[in-house]
């Protein structure tokens, strides 16, 4: 044995354990480095001069005071730079009509909504540039905004773009006759008229705020060979391309790093008009340039969530076995059409069908601009309104029909015996077992006694009511395969990358395509790793986020971290596995066809003999006694792309308790059992879950960003953009079923997004329960006291939210709220 073979035994197995973060050290101890953290010598800075104007014309801009603060060295107008700046891309044109206004960087002639860059200062120091900023007169003229969602479809609106001609961007249609996957729907809609039933609902999907922990800051550096970006972004690679793309610049002279990322929630999968303006003003001065926003410039100018009118038809036969799903949405792109916003809702086509056997099916979604910030990707994007949508109208379906809300649920749902199952919207569910994660969920939630104590109550009229909500979701995610996407019109692929890279002493570097902000990756793909080869977990080292070290990558977003890029990781080691037995067998004198690897050593069949992966690496990195014909290499890299989606599921439980006399809500307790396959890490699986029902509870119960009838955002600070704190919530429940993936060697599916997709449905049906046995069969979210004590009231619980966003819990009288509709307090 030599000194590098020091690890004889078998190492215990690292999937499936839990491990800490490795990233946590760093990002706690204050030694990692932000974007807004990097320094560079002779760095300026950007302030920008944001419209206040939904809608206006721009007449004129006098720059003269600002360019003569002290330390300003320029000022940009969207007229200095109109032929050089370029547009925004759309990377999801959903039909080839759609109508796509320009996205300039900076505005030149016209402000589209309130918070869109004017004019740009460049100073010596931000807080100059920022003072400077306050200096610059713009003249407008006010125009009319086209701010109401529904209202901005009806003939004679006021029109977002007037050249247009038109509010409606695209109209995305999927229909199961059509595409031979199901029935008529308008058959089976009729049929149910006679003897049946037919539901007809209305849902709305606020609009939300991703409301990440860091705010969005670039730094670019013209100085060098390369152009070099540090952004605080979810896409490195797919910005590295836009960059080049829309500038013209050699994509071989555009370097993009993504440094630690403080959170994102889809708010960072874009490329924003500040890093091309940061990028274009950096190249025109020669020198570095840094842009951070302010919380409030976040808020109002980072893109948006959600913003949805849902209107759902339902055919059933009397006993409750749906016959027919139509679903018919309209979706607030905001100003302009994002990166990939007008492909959000669209997402949403394939989960509206859910884990329920629908034999047919329509699906029509409306795209509409309007003057508001531009939507885009919010944690679950599509997924979470498809899913309150369906599950929503599934407990009216069981309030209709008078059975519990779960016996309508089994009764439709695909039985673990029907795996694989391809559902009405075509895609095929390769696993998974609703009956087990429902038991589960319902034994650790006491499900029957709760319904039990939820009888005393009623049937005591106690003021305090008891309400049960339930969310049994599946949801489409590893967003990719590449075909799939192309013929969706979707503009990248779906594919990830990986290096695998054995060092001489033994040591492992992982390189990745994904880009972590916060998931835990450089844990999680060192376990995968340190399984695969046999190597101790401290050995490996994840390397990602910068353009140069991983060339190639799709980088992270609809929970595709592990299943595509871990996919990569592992095909990626298993080559290096397959190379190194080469080399193996030539030091052991064996045929290769007589090894054995485990453990992270090779051993001969039938003998003692073996030598360790590491050993393999230093005489392969010696090349003293190779094979005739092998390089001296093991590194291995790999490109994977799925052949289908993952289809993690679950059963989420939630009660809520009622004060029926001042319509104060307070969670009882919440229960959720997930499948998500095979668990890498249970303990970043458990924070992952945490933070996903987090944000899915704040949609049901608190946030909504509003704007008044000038297209102001109004909830444009924490003060009154109501973000959840640990005060607000209680201890959630949680475990897991698997049933493993069939799509990937690991039989994972990915985790990301399932707490907010299932919990938001399962919070609002756990309100809605809780005082239907009164008459209210919906209240609108956020459900605020307010919207509670007016439902309970018999007045409408769906008036549109006026001021700021909802209160806590506790801020829960009427009387003390005026007619301030979910006033932040």
């Amino acid at each position: 044995m030599t000194a590098l073979d020091e690890h004889p035994s078998t190492p215990a197995a690292e999937i499936g354990r839990d491990r800490r973060r490795k990233e946590d050290q760093r990002l706690i101890t204050g030694r990692t480095r932000w974007t807004d953290n990097i320094v560079l010598p002779g760095m300026l800075h950007l302030a920008m001069v944001r419209s206040p104007f939904a809608h206006a014309r721009i007449l004129s801009i006098d720059t003269s005071a600002a360019a003569e603060a002290p330390n300003v060295v320029s000022v940009i107008t969207g007229r200095d730079v109109a032929e050089e700046q370029g547009g925004l891309p759309n990377a999801w044109p959903i039909t080839p009509d759609q109508v796509t206004p320009v996205h300039p960087p900076i505005a030149v002639d016209r402000a589209t909504f309130a918070g869109e860059v004017v004019a740009v200062i460049v100073a010596r120091s931000a807080a100059e540039a920022r003072d400077a900023a306050e200096l610059v007169d713009v003249d407008y003229e006010e125009l009319p905004a086209a701010l109401d969602l529904r209202a901005a479809v009806e003939e004679g609106a006021v029109l977002a773009h007037p050249d247009l001609g038109t509010n409606k961007s695209a109209l995305w249609v999927f229909d199961s006759g059509t595409a031979g996957t199901g029935g008529d729907v308008e058959s089976a809609i009729a049929e149910a008229r006679n003897g049946g039933i037919v539901l007809e609902r209305e849902y709305r999907q606020q609009r939300l705020i991703p409301a990440f922990m860091e705010p969005r800051s670039v730094v670019v550096d013209p100085t060098g060979e390369q152009v070099t970006m540090w952004s605080a972004t979810q896409i490195p690679h797919i910005l590295r391309f836009l960059l080049a793309a829309v500038t013209g610049i050699s994509e071989s002279k555009v370097r993009v790093i993504a440094p630690d990322v403080g959170g994102g929630f889809g708010g960072k999968l874009q490329s924003t008009p500040e890093e091309f303006i940061t990028f274009l003003l950096a190249r025109r001065l020669g020198k570095p340039v840094k842009y951070t926003e302010t919380r409030s410039e976040s808020l109002v100018a980072g893109h948006h969530g959600r913003d949805q009118w849902q209107k759902l038809t339902l055919a059933a036969t009397a006993d409750g076995t749906v016959t027919g799903l139509k679903v018919e949405l309209l979706a607030d792109l905001g100003s302009y059409v994002a990166l990939v916003g007008g492909g959000v809702p669209v997402l949403g086509a394939f989960m509206f069908n859910a884990i329920y056997k629908i034999p047919a099916y329509h699906f029509a979604c409306q795209t509409v601009l309007t003057n508001k910030t531009w939507t885009d990707a919010y944690r679950g994007a599509g997924r979470p309104e498809a899913t309150f949508g369906i599950e929503r109208i599934m407990d009216e379906l069981a309030a209709e029909v008078g059975v519990d809300p779960l016996e309508i649920r089994e009764k439709n749902w695909i039985t673990h015996e029907e795996f694989p199952f391809t559902t009405v919207a075509g895609l095929t569910y390769d696993s998974g077992n609703y009956e087990a994660a429902t038991a589960r969920a319902k034994e650790m939630f006491g499900y029957d006694e709760l319904r039990a104590e939820q009888a005393k109550r009623r049937e005591s009229n106690d003021p305090v009511q008891l309400g049960i909500g339930i969310s049994t979701f599946t949801e489409m995610c590893g967003l990719a395969p590449s075909r799939v996407l192309g013929s969706l019109d979707y503009g990248a692929g779906g594919w990830e990358h990986a290096s695998v890279r054995m060092l001489a002493t033994g040591k492992v570097e992982v390189v990745t395509g994904a880009s972590p902000h916060g998931q835990g990756h450089e844990t999680a793909f060192s376990q995968i790793v340190a399984d695969r080869l046999g190597v101790p977990f401290e050995d490996v080292e994840v390397l990602h986020g910068d353009t140069q070290i991983s060339h190639r990558g799709l980088d992270t977003y609809g929970s595709r971290s592990l299943v595509v890029g871990g996919e990569a990781v592992v095909r990626a080691a298993d080559k290096v596995i397959e190379k190194a037995k080469v080399v193996a067998a030539h030091l052991l004198e064996a045929s290769v066809d007589d090894l054995e690897f485990s453990g992270g050593r090779f051993s001969v069949r039938g003998t003692d003999q073996g030598t360790s992966i590491a050993e393999v690496a230093l005489a392969t990195f010696a090349a003293h006694n190779l094979p005739d014909g092998v390089e001296p290499s093991l590194d291995s890299d790999a490109t994977y792309d799925p052949v289908n989606f993952s289809f993690p599921h679950g059963t989420h439980l939630c009660a809520m308790e009622i004060d029926t006399e001042t319509g104060e809500l307070n969670m009882r307790k919440y229960v959720a059992c997930d499948d998500i396959g095979t668990v890498i890490n249970p303990l970043i699986v458990a924070g992952q879950v945490h933070g996903g029902l987090v944000q899915g509870i704040a949609q049901a119960l608190w946030e909504e960003a509003v704007y008044d009838d000038a297209g102001t955002l109004v909830s444009g600070s924490f003060v009154d953009y109501l973000l959840p704190t640990a005060a607000d919530t209680i201890s959630f429940d949680i475990d897991h079923t698997i049933t493993p993936a069939t799509s990937n060697t690991l039989g994972t599916k990915g985790v990301g997004e399932a707490g907010t997709i299932a919990s938001t449905p399962a919070v609002v049906n756990a309100v809605v329960d809780a005082v239907r046995h009164l008459g209210v069969h919906d209240i609108q979210m956020p459900c605020t006291p307010e919207r509670v004590w007016k439902a309970i009231n018999g007045a409408s619980a769906h008036t549109p939210t006026v001021e700021a966003a909802a209160p806590h819990f506790g801020d829960a009288d009427p009387a003390t709220q005026g007619n301030q509709e979910g006033a932040g307090q």
